[in-house]
């Protein structure tokens, strides 16, 4: 693959996969090392793709892939920590949800069980449509409005259970929005998520 058309598949798509790597791992580094993981593999299999309009879903669909594979290797080979103290949480009551920020609403998305956090993701920090999101995760249309309806079940509790960090700038568009409409395929969804 001629490096210039690597070097541009990487600079448009290098964002978006990051952010969506962040939301899977919920740390810097972790995102970082998917999201490389994901260019290696189209550096070394992207010829591959035929249609090369499906850049950016294949992509998606190969970031996830290798999420998934690493959360397998970890199931089976658990990392311990030496120590076992755990510390608490500052809580937020209700009334500050209306302050959040996005690294805030980044923090309680990851709080969200993983099945569900990939469809929420891609809703509304990408953009993508449930058709799409449907083709990159490789579940059925119906599995992803019910994880994404799900997804925002859990998310919402733990915003309102007030576990995270101390609240910074506005964030009120988030709670009024309870679920998407199965008929609206896109228009501003990350808006509707972070401010």
């Amino acid at each position: 693959m001629p490096s210039d058309d690597f070097e541009q598949i990487v600079s448009q798509h290098y964002e978006p996969l990051y952010r969506f790597a962040f939301s899977l791992t919920r740390t810097e580094a972790d995102a970082c090392d998917l999201t490389q993981q994901t260019f290696y593999i189209w550096a070394t299999k992207g010829h591959q793709l035929r249609d090369r309009s499906k850049v950016k879903s294949w992509l998606f669909t190969i970031l996830h892939r290798e999420f998934l594979n690493i959360r397998r290797r970890a199931a089976r080979f658990p990392h311990l920590e030496l120590s076992d103290a755990i510390e608490d949480l500052p809580t937020i009551s209700p009334e500050v949800v209306n302050t959040l920020d996005s690294a805030q609403v980044l923090e309680f998305l990851g709080q969200v069980q993983e099945p569900y956090r990939a469809a929420l993701s891609l809703f509304y920090l990408e953009d993508y449509s449930y058709k799409e999101i449907a083709a990159i995760l490789e579940i059925p249309l119906g599995t992803v409005r019910s994880r994404i309806s799900r997804g925002v079940a859990q998310l919402k509790q733990s915003i309102l259970m007030g576990t995270g960090a101390q609240a910074r700038r506005p964030c009120g568009q988030f709670l009024s929005r309870t679920q998407p409409s199965p008929s609206r395929e896109r228009s501003g969804n990350a808006s509707a998520l972070v401010a």
